[in-house]
Formats: structure tokens, sequence, C-alpha cells
């Protein structure tokens, strides 16, 4: 069976079904998606329509409308292109805790078999762990968010060198557009009654109706779905690849492709991107290979963590030589404490620590090298290194579009040490690696990053802003 594809019960296909019935829940996406694909090829062999279910829930860990509206950004367009397909479409917002939580087993009802999304973290992992056992009906999570299937690779890789290898060699059997979604039978009935009818005027009205947390409010900077995330790829190719090499690292200087909240809310695919980057590249005669390296090595060593090891969350994932510098530097004392709601609300003494917190209030996400700097000053300036992971796994959770990612938990303990190496002894970080505000400041523009948050937090107004 393909690598991407893992049957989690031992049902058969129910005869005398309806239809088959696609779970979307983290790839948000009618383009390059292999879980719809098989989902449509299921369907054909089956001869039988197609139906997609795709839910928002209330009862998510920090529901607030940044995430709501992310999403529901992206219904409208999800619905018409689904459409043109011969696809069926159910989105079923649920707005109360009092509402129905039970559309999925009903929509299963009546299904020959559920396809549903691979994924190792968030709502995603918890839902294939403990739906396909309840479900009465054929279950299969098919694996649409990394380019070489997770499943490849059947242990814990230990870093990007390890990793690196491994995915080069089957890279080119994996770097293949997925195929076009040709359905034999077209969907032609009702809507089922649970949908919720989104359109591009009323995603602010059916978020002020949730039972969520409503004072953390929509990005400024990010618009969810898939035209957005076609904009920002566009944007990244034409604009920013060429510059990509030199000056990643540099935030002022706008050379990443933003679209880390896409990839998580799985509204583009990385496999598009990275034929796109690559076509691209080829065709104008530029380098794509350390953008590559970040959206496949980088970012599927991440899903492998998560993927193998069930604390990826907690320290104690951490390696060994973290751990024996940890319990013996934990102690050491601090210049400067703080506690996480002063680091919530930006609130240091440091004013480019405090930018980058305020870009994640405002935008919704932080510059990844800055996010670096971010984390190890958590770490220096909390009471117990427990705690600072605790309040950046909060804040991720809380503003982070990108957030509750399998990056986000490799990144966060990155700042610990996780696929990094022991480097010269210090207090508090022992041999963990350490950044300072001076190395920040010798290596990239600090007034200026910190000149546009101010900006951003004066005005309202991200003149970055890709619309």
């Amino acid at each position: 069976m393909d690598l991407r594809i893992r049957p989690l019960n031992d049902a058969a296909p129910r005869p005398g079904a309806k239809y088959v019935l696609y779970w979307c829940q983290m790839n948000r996406r009618a383009d390059s998606n292999h879980a719809l694909a098989y989902a449509a090829e299921k369907a054909n062999e089956l001869r039988l329509p197609l139906l997609v279910y795709e839910g928002l829930t209330c009862t998510y860990r920090e529901a607030n409308d940044r995430m709501h509206t992310f999403v529901l950004e992206g219904v409208a367009e999800q619905q018409r292109r689904l459409a043109e397909l011969g696809v069926g479409y159910c989105f079923y917002l649920r707005k109360r805790r009092a509402d129905d939580n039970r559309v999925l087993y009903e929509l299963a009802g009546d299904a020959a078999m559920v396809v549903t999304d691979d994924y190792p973290t968030f709502i995603a992992a918890q839902h294939n762990a403990y739906v396909p056992g309840r479900i009465g009906v054929a279950y299969h999570a098919v694996d649409a968010s990394c380019v070489v299937p997770m499943n490849h690779f059947t242990k814990r890789e230990w870093a990007a060198y390890t990793i690196r290898p491994k995915i080069q060699k089957v890279l080119r059997e994996h770097l293949r557009p997925v195929g076009p979604i040709l359905v034999n039978h077209r969907w032609r009935a009702a809507r089922p009654r649970w949908h919720t009818e989104v359109t591009e005027t009323n995603v602010a009205a059916l978020v002020a109706e949730c039972e969520i947390d409503h004072s953390v409010k929509p990005s400024m900077s990010f618009t969810g779905g898939r035209l957005a995330a076609e904009r920002h790829l566009h944007a990244f190719l034409t604009a920013k690849l060429r510059k990509y090499a030199g000056d990643r690292n540099s935030p002022t200087n706008h050379a990443t492709s933003g679209l880390s909240p896409y990839l998580h809310f799985g509204q583009i695919s990385s496999l598009e991107m990275a034929l796109a980057a690559e076509g691209y590249a080829e065709e104008h005669k530029l380098i794509a290979t350390e953008f590559l390296e970040e959206l496949i090595v980088r970012r599927e060593l991440a899903f492998n963590f998560t993927k193998y090891c069930d604390q990826f969350s907690t320290l104690a994932a951490l390696p060994e030589w973290v751990q024996v510098t940890m319990a013996k530097h934990d102690g050491d004392r601090r210049e400067y404490m703080y506690a996480p709601e002063q680091f919530e609300w930006a609130r240091t003494h440091d004013p480019l620590w405090n930018a980058c917190q305020k870009e994640m209030l405002l935008r919704g996400k932080i510059h990844g090298y800055y996010r670096m700097y971010w984390g190890k000053k958590i770490m220096e300036w909390s009471p117990s290194l427990q705690q600072a992971q605790d309040t950046m796994l909060h804040i991720h959770d809380r503003y982070a579009l990108d957030g509750r990612d399998p990056n986000t938990y490799t990144s966060v303990l990155w700042c610990f040490g996780l696929h990094d190496r022991p480097w010269g002894e210090r207090a508090i970080f022992g041999t963990i690696r350490y950044m300072g505000y001076d190395g920040m400041k010798r290596k990239t523009d600090v007034p200026g990053y910190i000149r546009e948050i101010e900006h951003l937090e004066r005005t309202g107004i991200d003149p970055f802003r890709i619309p």
C-alpha cells in the first residue's frame, strides 16, 4: 500500500452507502491534496459520489477570533473549488458548546468509508486515536502534509544531518504533482442539514456568534484562505526567492515566504510550494536550495519528531546531554525574571524582545530567526526552564497562526537543545546554545525591526501585508 495511507481500523467499506466521506481536518484545500485524491479514487472504485466534511469547533484549546477568522476566510473558496470538481461539501461551524458534536458520526452513518488527514499534532492526532474504533466503518488516514511521506521513516531521526540523506535518496520519487481530481459520480444531493453557509462578507458575524475568546483579534497581516496563500506564494517567487539565501535571517529584508500559517491550516501544500520554487528557479536561473532545505528537510524533521516521540510537547523529549545540563543549571541566578503575563504583554527591559512579542500579538507570527532569540530569552528570564517552555507554548497556542504545529513544538524545544549540539558552558544555559542582543545587532537590523513593529502598533497598518 502507498506509504501515505494508513488504515486506522479493520472495518471494510459499508455496502449500500450513499457516498465516500473525506473528513478534512488539517489539509483545508481542494488543490494538491493527496487525501482528497485518495478519497476520490475510492469513491470511483465504489461507484459513489464524494462528500467533503470540514468542521470548526468552539472547544479547541485557546479558541479565539484570530484562529476562527483565518479558517473561515478560506471556506467560500473551498466550497467553490469543490463544486467545480463535482464534489459535495459540508462545512459545520459549532458555535456553542451546547451545539451538536456528533456531525461526523451522523455523516459517517451514510458513508461507505471515511478518509481523513494523517497529522501528528493538534486535534487531528487526538481524533485519529479514538474515532476509528467508534465509527463503525473503514477509516483511512492519508499524509497530505509532507513531500516525503512520514511513514517512509520508521523511527525518530535525531537531527537534520541524519534525515537529509534519507530524504534526498527518495525525493525525486515523491516530488511530483498530485494528479487531477476526477469523480465519476458528481454530487447531486442537497447539502447536509448541518452545513453553515460562509461567504466573504459574513465571516466577522459568524465569529462574533461563537463561544470563544474574543479578546484575541484577527491578524493585521494575514488573511486566511486558498486565494491568499496563492498570492503569498506568487509574491515570494517573483520578489523574494532571489534574495532568500542571503537575506532570510534578517526580518527587515522580508525575504521569507510568510506561508507558515497557510501550511499549518493546510490551505497550501509543501509539495506545490517546492515544485513552484524549483520550477521558477530553473526558469529564472536562481538557486532554491536553501528554501527547499527549510521547506522539506527541516519541516519534515519536525513531522518525524512529533510522529515518533510521544512526549514531543515536553522537556522530557530532549536528549540526555540536555537533561544533564538543565539539571545542573536550572537553579542558576537570573539577572532578570518575568512572570508569564509580563512576557505575554511584552513588558521586559529588552526592546528587541518586546518587538518580537508585539509582532506575535499583532501579526500572529514571529520571523523565524528572531523567534529563536525570543525563545532563548524566555529561558534566560524565567524562574525555571519548565516555566519557560510553558510560557512559549501558551503564547503560541493563543496568538500564533502557525502554532500547535510540528514546527512549533520542534522550534520551541530547539531553544532547549533539540536537534542541536552542546556549546560552551555558561550560566542558566549550561551547554545549550546561547543567543544575545549584541549578536543580533551585528547580524541583523535591530533598530529597523523595532521601528517596523512600532509602526504596526501605532497605526494598525502593515505596509508589508500582501493584499
